[in-house]
């Protein structure tokens, strides 16, 4: 088993993992509980994840290359309490972790967070998955450490890094992919990824810069004619870099830029010979520069800063088959611009004191501000935050991690005080007990402030009088290592987490209207347990694990319906998981085979209908199981292939019992979650000179 590092936060990506020189990443999937794991994540030094007081799970960047995926969902979907929802209307997919949706999931890019125009999370789908070094997940509120939305945790994409000396390389990569039965070369129908990266470094100095196109062509489903059920999507993305670093500072800036088309075409009108199709363009761009300077062997300074710009456009048409015209839709909604642009500064420090006590200051200042058809004027919101934690030893087998965050927000009311302690016991030398309690929030995003937008079939505005989420958080973990003899490694961790939300907002019809708006009127609660555990025996790795999720059903404290519907606080559903990797050295080659069981999920909604009163009813989502088998194999000292299969099982859509249609784009009846069996095979080409 090599070391390696597992990055997660700005200051500590900056001051260590980033730009540390290690081992190469380990070949097989990296785990939270394996022993010689060196993590930083909210650290202030590297140190194994054994003295860690968080629960990490890493992702790395050999088993994303194994999964051949063209996307992080790809990577993401066989993990333990995420989920996706998609949105067929608009061709984007959402993320759940732990229970709780992406509004309360926050997405950072070397530990900047990512600019989104709502709460769906897109930019999860918008990062090129060729520039990944890992993915890290922290669950629970990190709020202290990385403000609004981390109530359900932070999913970090870490980048490649220059790792030190002189270097040159060149990576390529070609990968096809069926979409279901539906499949042309290089173009239309299927997945197409390619993707050219150069890396460079000497004497300190370092550049690098890449550039992808990801085409996916859409599926049709059981539709016929022009339109398809998920939607086709073209993505160029290129990035740059460039920086330079010594033993005592770094410097660095990097710029990422995507260009995405979404197209949603429309049937034939055989009447008039006309069809209405519409374009979903999205421009953004992300620069980011961050240093580090190492003042000394007890203080270190960190600073980043970023600035985003998203632009999302919205064009309609309608094409005339009879003369072959097309021009612009007059409809209401039918055109839309919309911008939004994010400032980002954040700087720390990290101090030794002692052995004993360590602390690390903050400053954190985020603008975000936006404009367009469908936003109320030109708003902007400025957010100010100071945070400070320390790390307590005062005997060997105990670390504790108090923090707290001041925030002031120029719009909404921000929680004025949010703390958090995490504290790590040894119970044993092979027994480690994790306890910890935090207070998280979720600042209002800008559309559901600002959103004004009506039109034959949408009539939602936004509310500025909305405050901020809050919730209280308690996680607990044991963790132990059952086995390290030899070739033989096991380990185990339980954990259990509990979470009450308050003022969440959410979507409401006014009164005598038929016009919904953003209202601090929901309390949730999640609950629930996981039990994981990792064997590595020789060139044999199995990963299992299996949990349990309840989410708040909002009528089981409703007076109105308790008594003639009665139901539970909770509704619970069950998940199951399992990564089995074997590698034969001698011919340089890797099986993988991936597993996840997502269980049945019940839930409860309000049902009206006319001339009779409302009533409760019980609806539930399909359980579904899916599955992976990959392969890869080194065919020269530069040149790897791939192949594999997705979705063995073959699945379309699930079933779903709602009666109502909920929010927008929304729908009962069925949810889409695949486009049946694929198959993919891919050539990687990397030469490396390094000194």
């Amino acid at each position: 088993m090599r070391s390696h590092l597992t990055v997660l936060g700005l200051s500590i990506a900056l001051c260590n993992g980033a730009w540390a020189q290690s081992a190469a990443p380990a070949t097989v999937i990296s785990d939270s509980v394996r022993l010689r794991d060196v993590v930083v994540t909210g650290q202030y030094t590297p140190q194994s994840l054994k003295q860690s007081v968080y629960q990490v799970r890493t992702i790395s960047g050999e088993y994303i290359k194994l999964r051949g995926a063209t996307n992080v969902l790809g990577v993401l979907d066989n993990e333990l309490g995420v989920r996706f929802s998609n949105d067929a209307t608009l061709g984007e997919t959402d993320v759940e972790l732990m229970g709780m949706s992406g509004t309360n999931v926050k997405i950072l890019l070397d530990g900047v967070p990512l600019a989104d125009r709502g709460s769906t999370r897109q930019s999860l789908t918008q990062i090129d998955i060729n520039t990944i070094e890992r993915i890290e997940i922290v669950e629970g509120p990190m709020s202290v450490a990385y403000g609004t939305d981390a109530l359900a945790g932070v999913i970090n994409i870490i980048t490649k890094k220059y790792r030190g000396g002189k270097q040159l390389s060149v990576t390529a990569r070609v990968q096809e992919e069926t979409v279901g039965k539906e499949y042309a070369a290089f173009s239309g129908k299927g997945v197409h990824n390619e993707n050219l990266g150069l890396q460079w470094g000497h004497n300190g100095f370092f550049a690098g810069g890449g550039i992808t196109r990801n085409d996916f062509g859409g599926w049709s489903d059981t539709l016929t004619g022009r339109k398809k059920a998920w939607k086709p999507k073209d993505q160029l993305m290129a990035n740059g870099s460039f920086g330079y670093t010594n033993d005592h500072l770094k410097i660095w800036y990097r710029l990422d830029y995507l260009d995405e088309d979404i197209i949603s075409r429309g049937d034939i009108n055989f009447d008039n010979g006309k069809a209405t199709d519409q374009h979903y363009l999205t421009d953004r761009y992300t620069h980011q520069a961050q240093a580090m300077w190492q003042v000394n062997k007890d203080l270190s300074v960190n600073g980043a800063a970023s600035y985003q710009q998203y632009k999302r456009v919205t064009r309609t048409t309608i094409k005339d088959f009879t003369n072959n015209t097309e021009m612009l839709s007059a409809n209401a909604g039918a055109q839309d611009v919309s911008k939004f642009n994010t400032i980002f500064f954040r700087g720390t420090a990290q101090y030794t004191l002692s052995p004993v006590w360590s602390f690390q200051p903050g400053i954190e200042y985020r603008r975000d501000g936006s404009s367009g058809e469908r936003i109320s004027g030109t708003p902007e919101i400025s957010d100010y935050s100071l945070f400070l934690s320390a790390e307590i030893k005062p005997i060997r087998w105990l670390n504790v991690r108090p923090g707290v965050r001041l925030s002031r927000n120029s719009v909404y009311d921000a929680p004025p005080l949010i703390p958090s302690v995490n504290t790590k016991l040894a119970l044993r030398s092979n027994l480690d007990l994790r306890l910890s309690y935090a207070r998280g929030f979720r600042a209002p995003a800008l559309r559901e402030l600002y959103f004004y937008f009506f039109d034959a079939s949408h009539s939602i505005k936004g509310n500025r009088d909305l405050k901020a989420e809050y919730s209280n958080s308690f996680t607990g973990s044991l963790s132990w290592q059952a086995i390290q003899k030899g070739p033989v490694r096991l380990n185990a961790t339980a954990t259990g987490f509990y979470n009450d939300f308050h003022d969440r907002i959410d979507l409401a019809t006014i009164n005598s209207t038929d016009t919904s708006t953003y209202v601090n009127i929901s309390r949730f609660k999640t609950t629930g347990a996981t039990l994981s555990g990792v064997l590595n025996w020789k060139e044999l790795q199995v990963n299992a694990g299996i949990a349990y999720i309840g989410r708040y059903n909002q009528f089981a404290d409703d007076d109105t319906y308790n008594k003639s519907y009665p139901s539970p606080e909770f509704t619970w559903t069950p998940e199951v998981n399992a990564n089995i990797t074997y590698h034969f050295r001698k011919t340089e080659t890797a099986l993988n085979l991936s597993y996840k069981f997502n269980g049945e999920r019940p839930a409860y909604e309000e049902v009206t209908t006319a001339n009779a009163p409302a009533f409760i009813h019980e609806v539930r989502t399909e359980a579904f199981h899916q599955a992976d088998f990959t392969v890869s194999k080194g065919i020269t000292k530069y040149v790897t292939i791939n192949a594999g299969v997705r979705n063995l099982f073959d699945n379309t859509n699930i079933s779903n019992s709602t009666l109502t249609s909920g929010q927008a784009h929304t729908a009962g009846g069925v949810l889409p979650m695949w486009y049946g069996r694929s198959y993919f095979a891919g050539l990687s080409f990397n030469w490396n000179s390094r000194k």
